[in-house]
């Protein structure tokens, strides 16, 4: 493969002819290089928050026609919202390839200043969602809201966080940790609107991994977590057919996908 990118630039008769060559073409070019030689380095773990909700169901068709492993971080108070909501979380359950996380059972009612300034209230919370999720210590959990870690290899806390903000926060997570909770934050995330449609298209996403893994930005080498919603995979945003092209996308790239139990 390196004889085609050395072909492809000595084909160019002179210096000003080279520097026609689209910028698309070299970085493809290179990528093709690269890419098999580091294919079993570059991992990725899908993950999506917040279900079970509208759009669950295509995750997990998706993941089920795809074989690919992912983690469902989900909200009890979701779970339990209805028989529908509490068959796909069975339904999740029963899948080989997938894991429930815990995120928490309230979500803290979308209120993350008062929520993360009482620790014990967030560990009763947690707690709570593990009884509605029928999960066992020690979980794979996030926390809502917070790009945080605590990992027995790994510590990292939300460093989008303004002073102000960390400062009435200032949660005890290795508190919600030792309460029998492995904490997982994220590398990336394909952004939602409001409505929960997703922001990137499937060809940006991709590039912007792309890019992370160029330049190695991930809380664990090689490791990229990714991070999407339940709610942006619905019927209406076309949501299985942006979560396959997804995957496939990745596949020709010679990404690997990993599950969550062998992050750290």
């Amino acid at each position: 493969m390196l004889d085609k990118t050395h072909a492809a630039i000595a084909s160019c008769h002179d210096r000003k002819q080279f520097l026609r060559i689209p910028l698309r073409l070299v970085l493809s070019l290179l990528l093709l290089v690269v890419s098999p030689a580091l294919a079993a380095d570059r991992t990725i773990y899908l993950t999506f928050d917040d279900g079970p909700l509208n759009g669950t169901s295509n995750i997990l068709d998706v993941l089920q026609a795809e074989q690919v492993p992912a983690t469902l971080f989900m909200v009890g108070m979701h779970a339990e919202a209805n028989a529908a909501n509490r068959a796909l979380l069975q339904r999740a359950k029963s899948m080989p390839l997938v894991t429930i996380g815990n995120h928490s059972y309230s979500h803290a009612y979308n209120h993350y200043r008062h929520f993360y300034g009482n620790t014990e209230g967030v560990v009763a919370d947690m707690l709570r969602a593990n009884v509605v999720l029928d999960l066992k210590p020690a979980v794979h959990a996030r926390l809502p809201g917070r790009d945080v870690f605590r990992l027995p290899n790994y510590s990292k806390d939300d460093n989008s966080l303004g002073l102000a903000e960390a400062g009435r926060e200032d949660p005890d997570y290795e508190f919600v940790a030792a309460s029998g909770f492995w904490l997982y934050g994220w590398d990336h995330e394909w952004v939602h609107e409001s409505s929960g449609k997703p922001v990137q298209s499937v060809d940006h996403l991709v590039s912007e991994i792309d890019h992370l893994f160029a330049y190695g930005h991930f809380a664990r080498p090689n490791k990229l977590i990714l991070l999407m919603h339940d709610e942006m995979f619905q019927d209406t945003f076309d949501g299985k057919a942006k979560l396959t092209a997804l995957i496939t996308a990745l596949r020709l790239r010679h990404y690997a996908f990993g599950a969550i139990a062998g992050y750290d």
